[in-house]
C-alpha cells in the first residue's frame, strides 16, 4: 500500500473518530500519538521513500514556477521602470558616446565568468556599432585578492588618459591567465602602455581612486548586484554571463515598446 494511501486512511480514521476534527485537531491528534506514523514508515519504507521523493519533486517544480514568475515581474518592471546608473562626465566610453543603447557593467577583473562577459560585450560592440555605448564599472569580490588592485590600476589610468584605461581593461581579460600573477602583471602592461609609472604609482590608492570605485560599489549594491559580472542595458538588469543573443532579445524588446529606435 502506498504511503499516501496509509496517510489517508489515518486522517480518514480520524476523522471517523472525531467527524467534527479540524486540521490543528488532527496535527495535535497525530503529535500525541506520533507513533502512527513510525509505524506506517517502518513498515513500508519503500514506499515511504517514493512519496517522499514525489512531494520533493513536486515542491520543486512549484519552487521553480514561483520563480519563473517573479523573474518575470522583474523584467516587465525593469522595461516600464528601468534602472538608471549615473553617467558620470569623464566616464570612460567604450563605442558610441550619447548612442541609444547603454550597456553599464559591474565586473571583476579576476572574475572568470567576467572573462566570457568581456567577450559578449565586444560581440555587441561589434554588432550594434554606432548605436551602443559601453561603461566598466567595479564589483571586485573579496575573494578575488588581485579584483581590487586592478580596479585601481584602471583608475588611476583613467586619470592619465581614457585611452590608456581602456587598453589595460582590454589588456586584462585578453590575457586573463596572467592576472593571478597580480601587481607584476598591471605594472608590465601600464609600463608596455608608456604610462607615467611615477604619477601612477601616487594614484593608485589615492582618496580620488578609492572614491571612484566605492562610487561603483555602492551603485551595485543599490541595484541588486552581488555577484559578477552583472549588466544594466538600457537600465534592464541582467545577472550573470548570458550570450549576445540574450541581449539581442532586450533589444527586440525594447524597440517592439518604442522605447529606443535603431
Amino acid at each position: 500500500m502506498k504511503l499516501k494511501s496509509l496517510v489517508s486512511l489515518m486522517v480518514v480514521g480520524v476523522l471517523f473518530v472525531a467527524c467534527n476534527a479540524n486540521e490543528k485537531q488532527i496535527g495535535e491528534m497525530l503529535k500525541k500519538n506520533p507513533g502512527i506514523l513510525t509505524d506506517a514508515i517502518k513498515e513500508n519504507p519503500v514506499e515511504f521513500i517514493e512519496a517522499l521523493n514525489e512531494a520533493v519533486k513536486i515542491a520543486q517544480g512549484s519552487q521553480k514556477k514561483r520563480q519563473e514568475e517573479e523573474e518575470k515581474a522583474k523584467l516587465e518592471e525593469s522595461f516600464t521602470n528601468p534602472l538608471v546608473p549615473s553617467i558620470r562626465p569623464d566616464e570612460v566610453i567604450w563605442g558610441t558616446k550619447g548612442a541609444p543603447l547603454t550597456l553599464v557593467e559591474y565586473s571583476d577583473f579576476e572574475c572568470p565568468f567576467c572573462s566570457r562577459g568581456y567577450q559578449t560585450v565586444q560581440e555587441l560592440l561589434k554588432k550594434y556599432e554606432g548605436k551602443i555605448q559601453f561603461v566598466y564599472k567595479h564589483l571586485p569580490l573579496s575573494f578575488h585578492e588581485n579584483a581590487m588592485p586592478a580596479a585601481k590600476y584602471f583608475e588611476a589610468l583613467r586619470l592619465q588618459s581614457p585611452e590608456l584605461a581602456k587598453k589595460f581593461h582590454d589588456n586584462l581579460f585578453e590575457n586573463f591567465s596572467k592576472i593571478k600573477t597580480g601587481d607584476k602583471f598591471f605594472k608590465s602592461v601600464a609600463k608596455d602602455l608608456k604610462a607615467d609609472m611615477k604619477k601612477l604609482e601616487k594614484d593608485l590608492n589615492s582618496k580620488e581612486v578609492m572614491d571612484r570605485i566605492n562610487e561603483d560599489l555602492d551603485e551595485a549594491k543599490k541595484f541588486g548586484f552581488q555577484g559578477t559580472p552583472g549588466f544594466l542595458f538600457n537600465g534592464v538588469p541582467v545577472k550573470g554571463a548570458y550570450p549576445a543573443s540574450h541581449f539581442d532579445g532586450i533589444v527586440e524588446e525594447l524597440t517592439k515598446r518604442g522605447k529606443i529606435s535603431l
